[in-house]
């Protein structure tokens, strides 16, 4: 990671797992938080989690995805009938095992066909995870049939964007719908981590 220690890797995620919680999925009275099995992951999880809870009073479970088990996830997220599905799959897992878990998670949704919307990580969304889980076919029809959002990072203007995918014969595309500024601190954790950049602006 650039020129950041865990800790600031870790109090990172509470920063941005907060602006998706509180700010994201307000709208929302139950939510599906999917993680793999990793810290980073779940630390960003946790803290949506926390802060959609104490936002809306409403109510939020948390799933573990792992290779193998994505059929029962798939399951136990339909027995839990929410209203969102926040897929947070980036973290330290190499990314291709990050999104073959991801892939077949899917799949599995896809084949229980569970009526919420989705909610994608960036990083997974960035890897290329989307475009792959549309090769197949029912997978493909289900996404297209739901309605899917990612959240992706402007780091030049200090953002999150939260957007709604758009599925045509060209591929897919982002319509942004809303933008969160983020604190200085947080916008120099992102810029460590994410490009080893930082940049000198005020505090507005």
């Amino acid at each position: 990671m650039a020129k950041t220690t865990f800790g600031e890797e870790i109090y990172l995620r509470a920063l941005t797992g907060g602006i998706v919680g509180a700010q994201m999925l307000v709208d929302y009275a139950k939510v599906a938080f999917v993680s793999p099995r990793n810290i980073i992951c779940a630390a960003t999880s946790a803290a949506a989690e926390a802060a959609y809870i104490r936002e809306t009073g409403a109510q939020a479970a948390h799933f573990i995805a792992e290779a193998g088990n994505e059929a029962e996830t798939a399951q136990a997220l339909a027995a839990f009938q929410p209203e969102a599905i926040v897929l947070m799959f980036g973290g330290e897992t190499p990314i291709e095992e990050t999104k073959a878990i991801f892939l077949d998670l899917l799949k599995a949704i896809a084949a229980a066909d569970i009526p919420a919307d989705i909610v994608l990580h960036v990083r997974i969304f960035a890897a290329g995870g989307l475009t792959a889980a549309l090769q197949d076919q029912a997978t493909a029809e289900y996404l297209q049939n739901s309605e899917v959002f990612v959240y992706t990072v402007d780091l030049d203007r200090g953002l999150f964007v939260y957007n709604f995918v758009l599925f045509s014969e060209e591929g897919v595309s982002l319509e942004p719908l809303l933008a969160f500024p983020v604190t200085v601190e947080h916008a120099d954790l992102l810029n460590r981590s994410l490009r080893d950049k930082t940049l000198q602006w005020a505090d507005a």
